[in-house]
């Protein structure tokens, strides 16, 4: 029986003064973790600085622990199976699925560690997405590659900060920032926010000031919404498409008040748990949704967890998320190329590099 791929488990550091020393939330890119019985034990933290006075944040490294089964470099899937979309939105003015594939660099310019928009210069960050997004034309020229910037925005905290939320939000500079380079490419730009015990209620209203903005979308990390005082970093979290839904509300509603595109939704998955009652999630005229898988580990171990998690719980569209360190450190292991992803079914529309 496949198990669940990866859990993340790295606490931050104390809080210096009016800065933090911050290392970002979100799967840790670094190549040095230790072995323990198939999940990664975490590496030491590397420190950024972020305005804020609360401790550092919870990193992680979602981990494949399946048994490996027989297996080419290219994923495969039954022939026959058919997935049919839903969705209004595709045919509004502006709307980017299915007409586009979606290729997103991930992290914070904070920290090095946690993702490629942060551990390159932004000029040189820049460069290797041209890259990627010209294989990507080059590997399926009928779905032209649309240039993404996904940045955490709301890293979850082992520590309750002076808050009490477990999180921390990000100086606007950051998500500022993020959005003047993503213009030099025309590219759009995903806000991610892990909630720790705070809410979707509460994280998503102050993003408004961006989400208004039409090239602004959204994404969520179950992992870090707690539940039941739960600390982050200590078990995998887990959203309910109640909170989903109110994130496409949210979405929905901002499209219609300020006369905008459809607005996407990213929503992170690596195990059964981190999204309950998914039949529940509500579709929206004004919202594309997005179920990611989020996990590293070899090609046999991804494409399981995309076809337990993603397939089997289908909902609209799908993303898959490569690592290029993780997926790649190992005697063996290799990253997937756009051909290989290319032979999912149904075939992911975003596709993001950490």
């Amino acid at each position: 029986m496949m198990k669940d791929i990866m859990r993340r488990s790295k606490l931050g550091l104390p809080a210096l003064g009016l800065w933090s020393v911050v290392l970002l939330a979100g799967c840790s890119s670094d190549a040095g973790k230790n072995e323990t019985g198939g999940v990664q034990a975490a590496p030491h933290p590397e420190t950024v600085q972020a305005p804020d006075t609360t401790k550092a944040p919870v990193d992680s490294a979602k981990t494949a622990t399946v048994a490996p089964k027989a297996d080419s470099s290219a994923a495969t899937a039954p022939a026959a199976t058919k997935f049919v979309v839903r969705d209004e939105a595709a045919q509004k003015p502006g709307a980017i699925l299915p007409h586009k594939r979606i290729i997103a660099y991930y992290g914070n310019p904070l920290s090095k560690r946690m993702g490629v928009l942060g551990e390159y210069a932004p000029s040189k960050m820049l460069s290797k997405l041209d890259e990627e997004v010209k294989a990507w034309n080059a590997a399926d020229p009928n779905t032209p590659a649309q240039p993404a910037l996904h940045v955490i925005v709301v890293t979850a905290q082992g520590s309750p900060g002076k808050g009490g939320k477990y999180r921390l939000r990000m100086s606007d500079h950051v998500a500022d920032s993020v959005i003047s380079w993503a213009a030099r490419r025309n590219a759009i730009v995903f806000l991610d926010i892990q909630i720790g015990q705070s809410t979707v209620q509460e994280e998503i209203p102050r993003l408004e000031k961006w989400l208004k903005l039409p090239q602004v979308h959204l994404g969520i990390d179950p992992e870090f919404a707690m539940k039941n005082g739960a600390i982050p970093g200590r078990r995998v979290g887990t959203l309910d498409a109640a909170e989903i839904n109110y994130a496409t509300s949210f979405l929905n509603e901002m499209a219609v008040k300020y006369n905008l595109p459809p607005k996407i939704l990213v929503i992170h998955r690596f195990t059964q748990r981190m999204v309950t009652n998914y039949k529940n999630i509500q579709l929206r005229p004004n919202v594309q949704f997005v179920m990611h898988m989020d996990g590293w580990g070899d090609r046999v171990l991804k494409k399981s967890t995309y076809n337990d998690y993603i397939k089997k719980e289908f909902v609209q569209y799908t993303g898959f998320k490569l690592f290029y360190h993780n997926d790649t450190k190992k005697p063996g292991w290799k990253l997937y190329s756009p051909e290989g992803i290319l032979a999912l079914n149904p075939k992911p529309l975003y596709i993001q590099y950490q």
